[in-house]
């Protein structure tokens, strides 16, 4: 491991779920750039955030909560998300120097020999006893494969492409996917969109009345045991519901939430179903989410036969020494301030040579 420098712990992210970890770490001795790194590829403090469409305002994103340490206070809500939160946690990590290295790729995490894992990245190799990854899903949108996609001759693109709705101003929209984002895309474009259509694999479920801390528990519970059993983890709020609030009851009165079954083929001028039906179309967006950005774990062969990673808390358990923080149940900001805690609690353990403790 020539020119290859160690460190205790390296966390790969420094997105909502990469920032609770090093907090913690610092909490309990560990020294930036000394005990611990933190390496990002993004070229500034956000994470995915920075990158959210303008007409995103603070006050229409769900479940943003704060830091541990440091409450998100007096936000405007009229405010791009991207900004405020991209400044909130620049505020963070000089609050308590955190000193994230940025921008910095991570190429592939490997076995590195002597109990260490060797961790490639673009501003060279890390040699470390643990690692805490909280990658994030926003660089692997899911495109959904259909038969005739390459065919359409209009424009095709993701929710992480979205630039806001005045893109769409005239033209003839189909929105694929029954999530927050598909919905907040379809409102927003429908005044401006010569037409628009929802189609969505299944028929979307709205939440009516409060979403208590009871519920939630329950929620998180069904996607921890996926990702306890290897398989490939679903979102929490896919098994939520979309929370009923007065844009979306404003949307189903007016006809713009008028959902339709996903479609069987796309056409090159739109798309088409089975029993006969057509919709012309001169815009496709895929709302349809992202998966986990795991792929640089590859070399350490983590993933089961059912396609996922198989996590007990937020240890892989296919190698202790890697922990999975924003993965499965900890991809909301308050589980992975949970998250965070318990995985610096469990490296505490490996790094003292206990035992990893057993699950309930």
């Amino acid at each position: 491991m020539n020119n290859t420098r160690e460190v205790e712990v390296v966390v790969v992210g420094a997105a909502p779920a990469g920032r609770p970890g090093p907090h913690h770490l610092r909490r309990t001795g560990f020294r930036p750039d000394q005990d611990f790194v933190v390496l990002d590829h993004s070229p500034g403090p956000g994470g995915a955030w920075q990158f959210r469409w303008p007409s995103l305002t603070y006050g229409k994103v769900h479940g943003m909560h704060s830091l541990p340490g440091m409450e998100l206070t007096d936000a405007d809500p009229g405010r791009p998300s991207s900004q405020v939160v991209a400044e909130y946690f620049a505020a963070y990590e000089r609050a308590f120097d955190l000193r994230v290295r940025r921008p910095v790729d991570v190429r592939a995490v490997r076995e590195g020999g002597e109990g260490r894992l060797l961790v490639e990245t673009s501003d060279g190799n890390w040699a470390t006893r643990a690692l805490i990854n909280a990658t994030g899903t926003w660089d692997r949108p899911f495109w959904p494969r259909y038969p005739g996609r390459e065919t359409f001759r209009g424009r095709q693109l993701h929710t992480a492409q979205y630039p806001g709705p005045e893109a769409f101003a005239g033209q003839r929209v189909v929105v694929v996917g029954g999530g927050a984002s598909g919905t907040q895309h379809l409102l927003e474009i429908a005044p401006l969109a010569a037409a628009t259509t929802w189609v969505t694999r299944r028929p979307p479920v709205f939440r009516e009345g409060p979403f208590d801390e009871e519920a939630g528990r329950a929620a998180v519970a069904l996607v921890e045991e996926r990702v306890r059993q290897g398989l490939p983890p679903r979102s929490v709020v896919s098994v939520t519901g979309l929370p009923l609030n007065d844009a979306i009851r404003q949307g189903l009165r007016e006809g713009v939430l008028d959902r339709q079954p996903m479609f069987d083929r796309i056409t090159p001028d739109g798309v088409a179903w089975d029993d006969g039906r057509h919709v012309a179309a001169d815009v496709i967006l895929w709302a349809t989410g992202f998966r986990p950005a795991v792929g640089h774990l590859a070399p350490l062969r983590l993933r089961e036969p059912g396609g996922g990673i198989r996590v007990e808390g937020t240890r892989a358990v296919a190698d202790p020494r890697v922990h999975l923080v924003g993965y499965g149940p900890s991809a909301s900001t308050v589980g992975a301030n949970r998250a965070g805690r318990a995985a610096v609690r469990d490296i505490r353990r490996l790094l003292a040579g206990e035992p990893a403790p057993v699950a309930a």
